[in-house]
């Protein structure tokens, strides 16, 4: 993906026309680019900086599965979630990775309702599942987490999510647009629209 030959295509593109352009290149701006590419679109991306750089460099890196839509039970949010990370995973392994969480307890009902809700969130990843949720007693909690204020926990929950490398998977969005045909180009900002009567 070397700029000099992004020019060129981008001088050649314009003496016919793009199908898409697109005026940013983040997460949303690449994987545009790359779902118009792929079906066949004349397509161009032009970032301002560095790929990622914005809005979509400050993500949490996780792929979560939605665990957070459990506690609001929305649950076609969580399933949803749950196929969109397996798919992330199973698509993008050399980016993603499993990720354990220990959400501390310090009440037996709490360690009932986290530990039967992450039971049901393995339930719902069915085959893309990263692994099995558990509870962990107060020792075990204190050894991995040494820092943890200690008066009154009980033990904490084990769950998994996944989680990526942000910056790694737009240049792998930005060589997948090349690959597909988009003209790709960082470092070329866009300071006006011309209208006519299209």
């Amino acid at each position: 993906m070397k700029r000099t030959e992004q020019l060129k295509r981008l001088h050649a593109g314009l003496s016919g026309k793009y199908d898409v352009i697109i005026i940013g290149g983040g997460a949303t701006g690449l994987g545009t680019a790359l779902d118009s590419s792929t079906r066949g679109f004349h397509s161009l991306l032009l970032e301002k900086a560095d790929f990622s750089s914005g809005t979509s460099s400050r993500s949490t890196k996780l792929v979560h599965g939605g665990v957070r839509y459990l506690a609001r039970m929305d649950l076609m949010m969580v399933a949803e979630a749950l196929r969109e990370r397996g798919l992330m995973l199973r698509n993008a392994p050399h980016l993603t990775s499993d990720q354990e969480f220990i959400i501390p307890v310090y009440s037996w009902f709490d360690a009932i309702l986290y530990t039967a809700g992450l039971k049901f969130y393995d339930i719902l990843s069915g085959r893309l599942r990263l692994g099995k949720s558990c509870f962990i007693n107060r020792k075990k909690v204190i050894e991995r987490l040494p820092n943890i204020k200690p008066d009154g926990l009980k033990g904490g929950i084990v769950y998994h999510d996944g989680r990526f490398d942000d910056a790694r998977m737009a240049v792998s969005l930005a060589k997948a647009c090349v690959k597909h045909g988009c003209t790709v180009l960082n470092y070329f900002e866009v300071t006006a629209l011309l209208k006519d009567s299209y």
